[in-house]
């Protein structure tokens, strides 16, 4: 399927965040980075001004700074520039191993926040995790 047949994208790692128990995205994935020394000067000068051009161009919804229980989105329709400069911070985060997805959906859950290029939902702060299935294999003969 073609990326565009959906509303939104995130981009997120593997790790959870205590408060939304929702995969970290992008730009908590680099503030720990930061934190912790992970990149060489060069790339965190490369990093805090790709930050600097969001802190501009992109709302910083209040939800996200108040660090409730929400995720944020960028819309599809509009997010080509947003993603065109997120690039090179994608490239950051293969550079130093730091494994990401790019989710896509239509259906991201209860909007509290909404601008031209993003949306921000609600989580509960619930992680629901279920046994493995039965297997679907064939016995082998």
């Amino acid at each position: 399927m073609k990326h565009l047949q959906y509303k939104y994208v995130r981009i997120q790692g593997k790790e959870l965040t205590r408060n939304t128990m929702y995969a970290k995205g992008v730009f908590s994935m680099f503030m720990k980075m930061l934190q912790e020394n992970v990149m060489d000067e060069e790339d965190a000068g490369l990093y805090r001004e790709i930050d600097s051009w969001f802190a501009e161009n992109l709302p910083w919804p209040p939800q996200c700074r108040n660090q409730e229980s929400v995720v944020c989105w960028f819309k599809t329709e509009n997010s080509e520039e947003m993603m065109k400069m997120i690039r090179p911070a994608l490239w950051l985060l293969e550079r130093y191993h730091q494994p990401y997805f790019l989710v896509y959906t239509n259906s991201p859950g209860e909007i509290v926040y909404e601008d031209q290029y993003q949306i921000v939902t609600k989580t509960d702060g619930y992680l629901m995790i279920d046994d493995p299935q039965p297997s679907w294999s064939p016995e082998e003969s």
